[in-house]
């Protein structure tokens, strides 16, 4: 009988969620739920000065936002609890032991001195630095008295004499082979009682049942430490596929230099969730039929790792812009406004008393020029008379012209002229003729000074659209404001 597949994502809760750290939660997700498994998420949190509950709540919210649900994990619990690995601490300390009574790891009482000089010597030779088994031949004995007087010691791993290289399967790598001598007789226990990042990574995976272990390909150098470690506590060895690292737009790696970085920077950026989510998976990963955009539920559909290489891939912020627009107009007007909302009422715009039908006119019009909610923050400026204001800088050719104080007054008695409260397309154009006709004007003198009456500025949205959305009062007042700046 096939195991349950069984997938994990386990973040240090030191900030938000990293883009690269939500690609591998969800590959590891898209994987589960594809294969009908479990998707655990599993806390990091040993680095006790670094780890805070801020930090996990953000990085739970994350998570959240993007809707990657978890079977196990912090908030839901689960029969391998508890899911933070500080409170682990009793599960790797008998490990520790089962090691040390097989002759597996030793206690090691090196000085942080002798460490550091043999760190020193090694850089100097041109080698990496390893331990060279110094306390290997400390007896049980002696280790327990020396101990018991009190010297501090941290636990070390012995590496197999038995075994020249090791070999494993990567999911994405395919044979991956390391030679012993990469690594030297390595730390699962410091002198504190802390334990390390391998062996607490590889003791969680084996008793959390891990089956399938996707992550950064930065830590295929860990991926030694922890095949030994499962090897000598005798457990299976989970699948490991390790991903290609992430590149911004200058093939360097992604990085803080590059713009945002996290999750929640764009979601603060008006991207979307399920916009980020279809591009993050195409960053190492393409569909079968080279489709690209795909909600997560075809994604879970269509995701398969054997379509997922190793090859690097960049982060291109422009082509997810125009996923996100993509994604954006693809919404329901009801759907869009409830997004944007938010962003509006930040900036201080407030439509909560505006009718449906207007909101849907605006989102009619204004979604076309939106590629991320931010968006509708300056397009909706254009509809509060509170925030109306000329630019005068960007006006000031425009209110010099001759013939724009006239157009203005022409444009202002047609509106006074108008029946209804609303102008219909038909009636802004015909107002707009009235002023070309009587005044003579065509061309630039005749759409800047219009657009600078509605809008405060000579560019801009296309007025004919623009026009029918504001209140014929709006459009008095704004054009009386402009022509005692004249």
């Amino acid at each position: 009988m096939t195991a349950k597949v069984r997938t994990r994502f386990a973040p240090s809760p030191t900030g938000f969620l990293h883009v690269g750290g939500a690609r591998t939660a969800l590959y590891s997700w898209l994987f589960a739920k594809k294969m009908q498994g479990d998707f655990v998420l599993r806390i990091e949190d040993t680095d006790q000065e670094r780890s805070t509950e801020e930090s996990l709540q953000k990085v739970l919210s994350d998570l959240k936002w993007l809707g990657y649900d978890w079977q196990e994990g912090p908030e839901v619990n689960g029969p391998n609890q508890p899911y933070f690995q500080s409170q682990r601490q009793a599960i790797y300390q008998e490990h520790a032991e089962r090691l040390l009574k097989a002759g597996k790891a030793y206690y090691c009482f090196c000085s942080d001195e002798r460490l550091e000089s043999l760190r020193e010597t090694a850089k100097k030779e041109g080698r990496s630095p390893q331990y060279d088994g110094h306390c290997r031949k400390v007896s049980k004995e002696e280790a327990k008295e020396r101990l018991a007087a009190g010297e501090k010691a941290t636990v070390r791993f012995q590496i197999p004499e038995e075994k020249d290289h090791y070999v494993f399967q990567d999911l994405i790598r395919k044979e991956v082979k390391f030679p012993k001598e990469m690594v030297g007789d390595f730390i699962l226990l410091r002198s504190d009682g802390m334990p390390v990042y391998n062996f607490c990574c590889a003791v969680d995976d084996a008793l959390m049942n891990i089956t399938h272990v996707l992550r950064a390909e930065e830590h295929l150098s860990n991926t030694l430490r922890q095949i030994m470690i499962l090897e000598a506590l005798d457990y299976p060895l989970p699948q490991f596929g390790h991903l290609s690292i992430i590149l911004g737009a200058d093939k360097q790696k992604l990085s803080k230099r590059h713009g945002a970085t996290s999750c929640h920077e764009y979601a603060e950026r008006g991207f979307l969730p399920e916009a980020l989510s279809n591009f993050l998976a195409l960053l190492g990963w393409s569909h079968p039929e080279g489709k690209e955009i795909m909600p997560l539920e075809e994604l879970v559909e269509t995701f398969s790792l054997d379509r997922v290489h190793g090859s690097p891939a960049v982060f291109d912020e422009e082509k997810l812009k125009w996923m996100n627009s993509q994604y954006l107009r693809a919404l329901s007007n009801e759907d869009l406004w409830q997004r944007i909302q938010p962003f509006l009422t930040a900036a201080g715009l407030d439509f909560s008393d505006a009718p449906e039908d207007w909101k849907n006119k605006t989102l009619d019009v204004f979604k076309s020029s939106m590629e991320t909610l931010v968006d509708a923050v300056a397009l909706y400026q254009n509809m509060s008379d509170a925030h109306f204001q000329v630019d005068e800088e960007a006006c000031a050719e425009v209110l010099s012209w001759d013939t724009t104080k006239a157009a203005m007054e022409v444009w202002l008695q047609g509106l006074k002229d108008l029946s209804g409260d609303y102008l219909s397309e038909e009636d802004f154009l015909s107002l707009q003729d009235k002023v070309k006709s009587d005044l003579g004007v065509k061309g630039k003198h005749l759409f800047m000074p219009l657009r600078v009456a509605v809008i405060g500025k000579p560019q801009g949205a296309e007025m004919k659209l623009l026009v029918p959305l504001l209140a014929k009062s709006s459009l008095q007042k704004r054009v009386e404001i402009v022509l005692e700046k004249i």
